[in-house]
């Protein structure tokens, strides 16, 4: 087993040199070391970074599925274990699955309290991640997210609470299973997988600036026609409803993708898919304009498909095809939707 450490609330306490802040502090065998009982599995600890999540970058996470990847090169290895911050853990984990090509399993956790609280939470959250990595049950599911005894697809995952112990949910692709204290774990159906979609290398051609850009009640083009003044490749409207804006914004959107910007329309709304159904300046105003529905996938995965996709080198109609089949809901059961990947970047 391998415990990739990032850093997170799972590795930090509070630091009177930053003013009683809590930071990311502990290294990885300290982090292994504060669980109850001993592992399982012989775990081998590589430290990455010491960061809260809110400090990192799309590279970051690209170096953090690198080194998943890099783990999973030796045959010994059993499965892969990440700790992350909850703040972008969504965010990384949806890359890893993304880009995993490997049937077994990779499981980010972390935790809501620090390491030097009371009752911390990080060591049963990270005891339960090590049991779920090298069981059987959890091979061929892509990269899981193991919190509070829940286990989720990295898919549609998204933090809900920013205190509470339960601090994931996922209610487009639901969960993948639970996980007792004791390690005892259930699991519900496979989802049809994907294709894995190549991780580019560092320094591999363009870094593009995508950006997020949020519709609201009154909103105009001013914030999207700054990034697009930025030299921003592509950016992701958080859309109302269904992925609705409104006419101001819709021919914004018109201008940037005659320019060559890629739009991807997604939604602030917890749960559902986007849909172009409405007119005047709503969602099929926007898809007219040229603006990519991303499904069911919410402005933080979205962004992070985006971006690969861009870094890859597809265009437009790829892009398209792409979040077609990403945001689209698998069936239980039913024949995987793997297809062949496009390969003309």
């Amino acid at each position: 087993m391998v415990l990739l450490a990032t850093g997170g609330t799972i590795s930090s306490r509070v630091q009177p040199a930053f003013g009683g802040a809590t930071v990311a502090i502990d290294r990885g065998e300290q982090i292994l070391g504060s669980l109850r009982s001993q592992p399982p599995y012989p775990v081998r600890v590589v430290d990455l970074f010491h960061e809260g999540s809110y400090l990192l970058t799309f590279g970051d996470m690209a170096d953090i599925c690198a080194k998943i990847a890099d783990a999973l090169s030796d045959p010994l290895v059993m499965g892969v274990v990440v700790t992350h911050g909850t703040d972008t853990m969504e965010e990384t984990a949806f890359l890893a699955d993304l880009t995993h090509d490997d049937p077994r399993p990779v499981v980010f956790t972390g935790a809501q309290r620090p390491a030097d609280s009371a009752e911390p939470d990080g060591p049963g959250n990270l005891s339960r991640a090590i049991a779920l990595a090298g069981s059987a049950a959890a091979r061929e599911r892509g990269v899981l997210l193991c919190f509070a005894g829940e286990i989720f697809p990295a898919r549609g995952v998204r933090k809900a609470q920013t205190f509470d112990l339960h601090a994931f949910t996922n209610p487009d692709f639901g969960q993948a299973g639970f996980i007792s204290a004791a390690g005892d774990i259930q699991m519900d159906d496979v989802l049809p997988r994907l294709d894995p979609l190549p991780l580019p290398s560092a320094g591999d051609g363009d870094d593009p600036r995508v950006d997020l850009v949020a519709a609201y009640p009154g909103a105009d083009s001013l914030l999207l026609l700054a990034s697009c003044g930025a030299g921003a490749s592509g950016v992701v409207l958080q859309a109302t409803g269904s992925g609705n804006a409104n006419r101001v914004m819709c021919q914004a959107i018109a201008d940037a993708t005659a320019a060559g910007v890629v739009i991807v329309t997604s939604t602030r709304v917890q749960a559902g898919p986007v849909l172009p159904v409405y007119g005047h300046g709503g969602g099929k105003d926007l898809a007219t304009a040229g603006a990519i529905p991303s499904g069911l996938l919410k402005p933080s995965q979205a962004l992070v498909l985006l971006g690969l996709l861009l870094r890859l080198g597809m265009d437009r109609e790829q892009i398209a095809q792409t979040f077609a089949r990403h945001g689209a809901h698998p069936q239980p059961g039913s024949k995987s939707p793997r297809t062949q990947s496009i390969h003309q970047y």
